[in-house]
């Protein structure tokens, strides 16, 4: 109890500098967690993948389409169980900025996703409108989305304006199930393109194909790709989770940096937190001097200066840890359906923790090497 008061009248020796040093502390692990949250917000789709389900696609590139009669065919392959088609849509919501995901699907598509929470009565009353739409509720609160809203997207990889109607609002599982997502019948975009571009009726851009037993995956992807082989249109399936790191792939480079400049950070703070203990240590010589002189051995001097470092980073950390929630926040509101998954993970919050507990223990390891080791003749005459 002794020490631990010591301690704490020692932090509060220089309040100006204690303060100054917590700021800098709170906006370090700030940052840090909203970084690693940002990392973590760019792998939502691949740790949320299931391993029950391939992707099946065009071998070439995603951009090319596949026939809607793969479905059939890829149905008789043994081990599968539902076979759905879908398209991307792409369209303008207002402005372009306006960005989310649209996709137009057909009926048993969603029934290969549990993840997705559709109360039954909304559900049906989609499957009963030809123009009705699925949105999920983080997309909804974006935009003021209700049920019956009409809403029109403005086609780009479709020529046209689009209308549909809002028929049931989606939740998430699990906190990690991305509700931003826009859903419409895959049938309505289908038929409208067999009356106005004919060549471009009857395509799907890829098709989601759930197994009987997840651990035929491999078996099963290369049953449908020998199935396609040399001809027009040749596939490539793999699981889920290996077509969402595919996208994520492109952008590698720039997770790569966010992870670099999290940790560079916190290497900058240790910085900041070293010189802190590195003046104190240096103000006080005289006083281990004498308290060596009293008889106070060496591991109490280390002992006062590596809880003072550690209590001054564990406030800082601990008030960063808790400003991280409001924070994070504020910056999904703000960055709308563009990280639809903004979720800070037990794993972030305790790395912030280990980040300040190894700030306050290495920027006491020099500053406690040296008071263990000053000779009391020395701090004596530091004194005068």
């Amino acid at each position: 109890m002794y020490v631990a008061l010591l301690i704490l009248r020692n932090t509060l020796r220089h309040k100006l500098r204690t303060f100054l040093t917590i700021v800098g502390l709170v906006v370090a692990i700030v940052a840090f967690g909203l970084l690693q949250t940002v990392v973590g917000a760019w792998y939502a789709g691949v740790n949320a993948a299931s391993s029950a389900r391939l992707v099946t696609r065009h071998a070439v590139s995603l951009v090319f389409s596949l026939p809607i009669t793969y479905r059939e065919k890829l149905r008789s392959v043994d081990g599968v169980r539902r076979v759905a088609a879908g398209n991307w849509f792409g369209g303008i919501y207002k402005e372009p900025k306006n960005f989310f995901p649209q996709f137009a699907l057909e009926a048993g598509y969603l029934a290969m996703y549990p993840e997705y929470l559709v109360p039954e009565s909304e559900f049906k009353d989609w499957q009963r409108d030809r123009k009705g739409a699925i949105v999920g509720r983080k997309l909804a609160q974006t935009y003021g989305f209700r049920i019956g809203d009409t809403v029109t997207l403005k086609g780009t990889i479709f020529p046209g304006n689009w209308d549909f109607v809002v028929r049931g609002i989606y939740d998430g599982r699990e906190p990690s199930t991305d509700t931003s997502q826009f859903f419409f019948h895959w049938e309505y975009l289908n038929e409208t393109l067999r009356a106005t571009v004919p060549r471009r009726a009857n395509l799907a851009g890829w098709f989601v194909v759930e197994l009987d037993d997840a651990m035929r995956a491999a078996e099963v992807s290369r049953d449908i790709d020998a199935m396609f082989r040399n001809s027009n249109a040749e596939t490539i399936t793999e699981t889920e989770k290996a077509f969402q790191l595919g996208f994520v792939s492109m952008t590698e480079a720039i997770v790569v940096v966010i992870r670099a400049v999290s940790f560079l950070v916190i290497f900058i703070i240790m910085a900041v937190m070293a010189n802190t203990m590195a003046m104190t240590a240096r103000e006080r010589l005289s006083e281990y001097a004498t308290l060596k002189a009293l008889g106070f051995g060496p591991g109490f001097l280390a002992l006062l200066i590596c809880g003072e470092s550690l209590a001054i980073s564990m406030i800082g950390g601990g008030l960063g840890i808790a400003a991280t929630f409001p924070i994070a926040h504020a910056f999904a509101q703000a960055m709308g359906s563009l990280f639809p998954v903004f979720n800070i993970s037990p794993a972030t919050i305790a790395m912030q923790f280990a980040a300040a507990a190894l700030v306050g223990l290495v920027a006491a390891l020099a500053p406690g090497w040296k008071a263990m080791h000053v000779r009391i003749v020395d701090g004596l005459r530091s004194a005068g």
